[in-house]
């Protein structure tokens, strides 16, 4: 069995198109959305939606700024823009439009927080699962799926007006994790709460990872742990126990998926 597996595609439409050549299933861990498009300020929904200055900005407060002042001014930016809520919108769906139809294998995919998962009930279709929270046998190894990202205990989703990022609740995001049954593979967006697996060396802070995670991996002792979220992680692997943990990689910038082979 040999089975693809990408994260953080970004829009990257035609290496998704290309992600499952030769596999028998693909996997994608979340984050099919390009938001804000850090190499390039004009491209990106916020780019062209809102001017490259603000991807500009965003970018810059995302790295050096409190969350609340990047929230506060990515808020007052939308503001600006007439029926933001449907612009906002229409260009999310034209961009899940091309990226669901450029999954041409068995596909499994969840969201991560830079996706609107309200949507992709509209995109289901024969051969193109939709598993999140839950477990599937796929070549008879029980995969369990879980998307999005747990805020951290105690804090809620600040509203940034028309777009809100894919952002749980701890205790329920744990919740979730903790209710999958036994698996083989563990598949998340983001990692578990393994240090040098969350830490980003280039934003240089550690990016959203999840104890609970951690908390399956333990009692599963599964063969791996596969998720991505942290673009460019200080470690790219660890091991927990006999659990191979692996970030698989920003695909928008590599265009390569991790091969997963039993």
């Amino acid at each position: 069995m040999r089975v693809h597996v990408v994260s953080d595609v970004h829009g990257n439409v035609e290496a998704l198109a290309r992600a499952g050549d030769g596999a028998d299933a693909l996997l994608v861990l979340g984050d099919l959305i390009d938001y804000v498009d850090y190499g390039n300020p004009a491209a990106g929904i916020l780019g062209r939606v809102l001017g490259p200055e603000v991807s500009i900005r965003f970018a810059h407060l995302r790295t050096n700024g409190a969350r609340s002042e990047l929230v506060a001014y990515v808020k007052d930016a939308w503001s600006r823009i007439a029926d933001a809520d449907a612009v906002l919108e229409q260009a999310v769906r034209e961009q899940y439009d091309r990226l669901f139809a450029a999954m041409t294998v068995p596909t499994y995919a969840i969201p991560g927080n830079v996706d609107l998962p309200r949507l992709w009930p509209e995109y289901e279709r024969p051969g193109l699962h939709l598993p999140d929270g839950h477990v599937v046998t796929v070549g008879g190894l029980r995969i369990g799926f879980v998307g999005g990202v747990p805020l951290p205990p105690g804090q809620t989703v600040l509203s940034s007006g028309p777009w809100t990022p894919h952002l749980l609740p701890f205790e329920e995001y744990a919740a979730t994790v903790r209710a999958l049954d036994p698996v083989d593979v563990l598949c998340s967006h983001v990692p578990p709460s393994v240090a040098e697996l969350a830490y980003d060396v280039v934003s240089r802070r550690p990016e959203a990872a999840a104890p609970a995670l951690l908390d399956v991996v333990r009692r599963d002792r599964p063969r791996a742990a596969l998720f991505g979220h942290v673009h460019q992680p200080l470690a790219p692997r660890a091991r927990v126990g006999r659990t191979e943990c692996v970030n698989v990689g920003h695909f928008r910038r590599t265009g390569v998926p991790y091969v997963l082979r039993w």
